[in-house]
């Protein structure tokens, strides 16, 4: 599907225009969107904007790295947006020009939803749309970092979660559930760190055609993402704390088990010694013949082993 936003000369706004209706040098620019576009949609980027065919080849085969590529006067991007169901990345591509700018995506997308509306709006204000194409771009890529923030907001609370739930559960599950927030972190990474990396090489580039007040709004998005980068590194540090501890906790736990199983081992060695004397199959032992000699070795082995508990204790073993 293709939708259409164009901006006369003078100021009028048309809306769903039909692409072979529009002459470019008869509007100040226009908005095109590909939204889940038809392969004979996508060959207008040929036919009728004349963009180059390595850039029209991007569209077509996803999944690349966020990037920038110039071509005469338009500056194409390679973009990221995030599932927030898989948090997989879903690649957008805008296409800048002095006088268009074209958005194509094979995956409807919200934000794109967002910014249209958010453009839309400016231009019915009363103040209108001081800006262009590139700006448009702007509130795009705004919307798609925006984006990011709920995903990474909804790990951390888990995070939090898992922190104090630490002690009431399994190791095990503990654990599990620690390796699969690290993974999901290690998506997003994996999305943000690429597409910091390219708001900063817009922000350096001289080739993009951008006034001061644009350049700070691109800034506004930078900071944005030097935010998500941070809050991603320490939430990858706080997981491996959280498994360094509960690995702690686990070996402490071995170690208590351990030790109340020699103390009691140990508390029934001299027991089983006196048993075992007793229980040898030889004709002469003078004891076996004493009328008191069963209740005596009980009585003794009782003693010993209260004893061995209450020495035990003293010394702390059982704490």
């Amino acid at each position: 599907m293709i939708r259409t936003l164009a901006v006369t000369h003078q100021g009028e706004v048309l809306m769903d225009k039909p692409l072979f209706e529009i002459n470019l040098e008869d509007y100040k620019w226009i908005w095109a969107d590909f939204s889940e576009p038809t392969s004979d949609e996508t060959i207008l980027l040929d036919t009728y904007f004349h963009f180059h065919p390595l850039a029209i080849e991007d569209c077509i085969h996803v999944l690349q790295r966020p990037k920038l590529d110039y071509y005469e006067d338009v500056q194409f991007f390679v973009l990221h947006a995030l599932n927030e169901t898989t948090l997989s990345a879903e690649e957008v591509d805008l296409f800048v020009g002095k006088s268009i700018f074209v958005s194509y995506h094979l995956h409807e997308q919200v934000e794109l939803e967002e910014a249209w509306d958010r453009v839309v709006k400016e231009l019915h204000s009363r103040k209108g749309w001081s800006g262009g194409p590139m700006l448009a771009a702007y509130t795009v890529m705004d919307k798609l970092v925006d984006n990011y923030f709920p995903s990474l907001y909804m790990i951390e609370d888990e995070l939090a979660e898992l922190d104090s739930r630490g002690g009431r559960e399994s190791v095990e599950e503990l654990l599990s559930q620690v390796f699969d927030v690290r993974g999901r972190l290690l998506k997003l990474r994996r999305t943000i760190v690429p597409m910091r990396d390219l708001m900063y090489r817009i922000l350096n580039s001289q080739h993009i055609q951008s006034n001061a007040e644009e350049r700070m709004y691109f800034g506004d998005i930078y900071d944005h993402l030097l935010k998500l980068t941070d809050m991603i590194e320490a939430d990858r540090e706080m997981t491996a704390d959280l498994r360094d501890s509960y690995i702690s906790l686990n070996s402490n736990r071995m170690n208590s088990i351990m030790k109340t199983l020699t103390v009691i081992t140990t508390i029934f060695m001299p027991l089983t010694l006196i048993a075992g004397i007793y229980g040898m199959n030889f004709d002469v032992m003078p004891e076996l013949n004493f009328a008191y000699g069963y209740p005596l070795v009980l009585m003794i082995m009782l003693l010993l082993g209260v004893s061995m508990v209450l020495w035990f204790r003293r010394r702390g073993w059982f704490k």
